[in-house]
């Protein structure tokens, strides 16, 4: 089978689209406050509820990581079928800076995880890191949810089927 063959395959598994981000401290206590990273994710799911663990999937050497092999709080938006432009801003390979495309999607900074959480999503989790897996060219990040909130937002979810961000009908 080949990596084309695999990629078709799974293209028809329709999976919710999240925000994963965290909080990377200054290398500098006396300088800036540290940088603010964020991931789209397609590859998220609930693992257990006692205790609550989720589970989200990364590309092994990617920005975000490296990150959560150092900082072990994160945080987790489910996004909404109207945040598609969320989606897309993140999931760009080699951009330039997240503080800039931070700047205008309204969120606020979880008080456990120090994460940013995307206002108008469907829920938030902040998360402890338990544990990390190597499988392939990925590593399984499993998180301790230690906030969840739903913040009551409208529409559905925003998913990712056959290549591209849908809604539900």
């Amino acid at each position: 089978m080949s990596e084309d063959e695999f990629r078709a395959a799974m293209s028809r598994l329709a999976a919710g689209v999240v925000l994963v981000t965290a909080h990377e401290p200054a290398l500098d206590p006396e300088g800036p406050r540290g940088e603010d990273v964020g991931m789209t994710a397609t590859s998220f799911m609930s693992v257990s509820l006692d205790p609550p663990l989720v589970l989200v999937s990364l590309r092994e050497g990617s920005r975000m990581d490296d990150l959560l092999a150092e900082q072990p709080h994160w945080a987790v938006s489910l996004l909404a079928d109207h945040q598609r432009s969320v989606a897309g801003r993140f999931a760009m390979r080699n951009r330039v800076s997240d503080r800039l495309l931070f700047a205008s999607i309204p969120h606020t900074r979880g008080d456990t995880s120090g994460a940013l959480l995307i206002d108008g999503a469907l829920a938030t989790l902040e998360c402890h890191t338990e544990q990390r897996v190597t499988a392939g060219d990925h590593t399984l990040v499993v998180g301790r949810v230690l906030t969840a909130t739903v913040p009551g937002a409208d529409g559905g979810p925003l998913t990712y089927f056959r290549g591209r961000y849908r809604q539900l009908d």
